[in-house]
């Protein structure tokens, strides 16, 4: 990769005006290359595609292949791009640029996940999962795609998930009957006004309860068993769906790898039913 970078740099300096645009355009959208053809970047550059492709004959590559090929075996590791691109994006979110700002946050978020999976609540997250005897998932009907997925995610570890949208205004698959060894997921949202009277009426009927939240919840201490909240949004953020999601997908990661050996065999089972049951491809 520093091989390519230098001798990019080396025809920016001396080449000819031809091509040392075509040096600086590569220079400048090394990672957007491998989806461009010699004739595209001869559009973008107004030249023709017989120069550029004699410019990357110069390189030592037969065409953008080539390069495609290099890029993917010489490519940098991202935790050492890392401390340059926060960097970057402190300097850039500093400098009040929303799209920077939104992004730091993320990785803040990320970082508080990553800590979260060393403290004793996540733990005891995973382990309840797995040994309930069925998780009932719900949420904001807003979020129900979100809680669909976390359901499908969980599937694939063990038997026994559903998740509730509410749409009969009664959950009567949870609180039908009385439960000790049952648990409710509830993905909590400012929108979700249910979730304090889901989670006392969960509780209530013998369920265990696991708030994944994004926000202060009060009444968290009273009616979870387990919280695992998300860190506060700055002023101008009511809800960081990105970093929900990242919480639930890492937990169904956490869970499935807690799962070992049975999780293997049911993912393979699982494979094999999406095989059989697959729609036939029309003819």
């Amino acid at each position: 990769m520093e091989d390519l970078g230098q001798k990019l740099r080396e025809y920016i300096k001396v080449g000819t005006p031809a091509e040392r645009r075509i040096a600086k355009y590569f220079s400048e959208h090394l990672n957007e290359l491998p989806f461009e053809t010699a004739s595209s970047v001869a559009d973008r550059l107004e030249l023709s595609p017989m120069t550029v492709g004699r410019f990357l004959r110069s390189l030592g590559y037969h065409g953008l292949d080539g390069i495609r090929v290099h890029l993917k075996e010489n490519v940098v590791p991202v935790t050492v791009q890392l401390p340059n691109v926060l960097e970057q994006l402190q300097k850039d979110a500093g400098e009040s640029r929303p799209l920077a700002a939104q992004v730091v946050e993320q990785v803040e978020i990320l970082q508080h996940i990553y800590n979260l999976a060393s403290q004793p609540q996540w733990h005891d997250a995973v382990s309840t999962i797995l040994s309930s005897s069925s998780v009932f998932v719900t949420s904001h009907p807003g979020l129900a795609g979100l809680g669909r997925h976390f359901c499908d995610r969980l599937t694939f570890a063990r038997d026994r998930v559903l998740f509730l949208d509410g749409a009969n205004g009664s959950y009567i698959e949870m609180l039908g009957a009385h439960s000790e060894d049952s648990l409710l997921i509830i993905i909590d949202s400012p929108r979700f006004v249910a979730s304090r009277l889901l989670a006392r009426s969960a509780r209530r009927a013998g369920h265990k309860v696991l708030l994944a939240t994004g926000q202060f919840t009060e009444w968290a201490h009273e009616f979870a068993n387990v919280t695992l909240s998300l860190p506060p949004l700055r002023a101008n953020s009511r809800e960081s769906l990105s970093g929900m999601m990242a919480l639930l997908e890492l937990i169904a990661v956490a869970v499935t790898h807690a799962a070992g050996e049975a999780a293997e065999n049911r993912t393979r089972r699982i494979e094999e039913l999406q095989g059989m049951f697959a729609p036939a491809p029309l003819r």
